[in-house]
This record gives structure tokens, sequence and C-alpha cells, in this order.
């Protein structure tokens, strides 16, 4: 698409309107003169007079149509813009959610790493517990044997020092061991 330039001819400005004198009037009405006192006055402005351009045909055609070409070239800018905006929005908001799908594939991992340490930490208190039991069951056991042991020779010496005291009795003689402390 090929675009024409055409060189525009601006036409004279026409030089800007003097403040009308109402301005001047209305600074004179609100300075203080001498010991009078201070009094407010309404002032009504003359709306500006509206300047009217001199119709060209043609050149008003080509401003118009700069105009145009103008909004036309403001209107791409901004949607470009607006399309670069949404881009960069959108790309931001992908990198973020990449982020927290990161950070949640990293923590349910961590998790079950965790899960799984606690599971073999389980397993092994319940084999050093049943290891334990078993311990406590053959020491029970040992110790069972230990009091079967005792008893015949707790019987064997109840009977021994029951006849020694029937002969002691029997013959009048006391022991020569009276107590084993003595």
């Amino acid at each position: 698409m090929e675009t024409e330039t055409k060189k525009i001819e601006a036409e004279p400005i026409p030089p800007l309107a003097q403040p009308p004198d109402d301005v001047a009037l209305e600074k004179a009405a609100a300075a203080p003169v001498g010991d009078e006192p201070k009094a407010l006055v309404v002032v009504d402005k003359k709306p500006d007079p509206i300047v009217k351009k001199p119709s060209g045909g043609s050149i008003d055609r080509d401003i118009a149509l700069a105009e145009v070409e103008k909004e036309k070239r403001t209107s791409y800018i901004k949607a470009w813009e607006e399309s670069e905006k949404t881009k960069a929005e959108n790309k931001a908001q992908k990198n973020l959610s990449n982020v927290t799908a990161w950070e949640n594939s990293k923590k349910a991992s961590l998790e079950a790493k965790l899960k799984k340490i606690e599971e073999q930490l389980e397993k092994k208190k319940a084999e050093y517990a049943e290891k334990m039991k078993n311990k406590v069951a053959l020491i029970h056991k040992q110790a069972e044997e230990k009091r079967a042991a005792v008893e015949p020779i707790k019987g064997e010496e109840l009977l021994k020092a029951g006849e020694a005291a029937a002969k002691y009795r029997a013959t009048g003689t006391t022991p020569k061991k009276l107590l084993g402390c003595f």
C-alpha cells in the first residue's frame, strides 16, 4: 500500500484576541480603594468570539484526510499497545502458573519422601517393639526357669534343717553353728 505525502500549506493563524476589557474592570473592582469597605462586584463575561475558518475546498479536504490518517495511526498504535500489554500479562500469568506448578510438584515430592520415611520409621519401630517383646518374653521364661530351680533347693534345705533340728532335739545337744553372724 503506497501512501502519498502531500505538502499542506498552513493558513496564517490569526493573532490571539486581547483579553476583554472586563478583566481589567474586574481587577480594578477587586482592588480596595482607600478606606472604603471591600465589596464584591459581579461582572458578566462576554463569550469569546468564534473564529470561522475560510472555506478553502481542497485544503479543508486535505486537512480532514490528514486528521483521519492521524486518527487511524493513533488507533493502530493504541491497539498495538493494548495487544502488547495483553501479551505481557498473559506471559507473566503463564510464568506464574509454571512457578506454582513447580512449587506444588516439589512439595508433593517432599511430602511423599517424608511419608515414605515415616512409614520406614514406623516399620522399624514395630520391628524393634517386637524384638523387645521377644526379649521380655525370653527374660520372663528364664526367670521362671530360675524360680523353678530355686524351689527344689529350697525344699531340700527346709527338709535338711527340719531333720537337723529333730536330731538336735532327740540328742539334746545344740548346734555348733548357732547363727552365721557370730
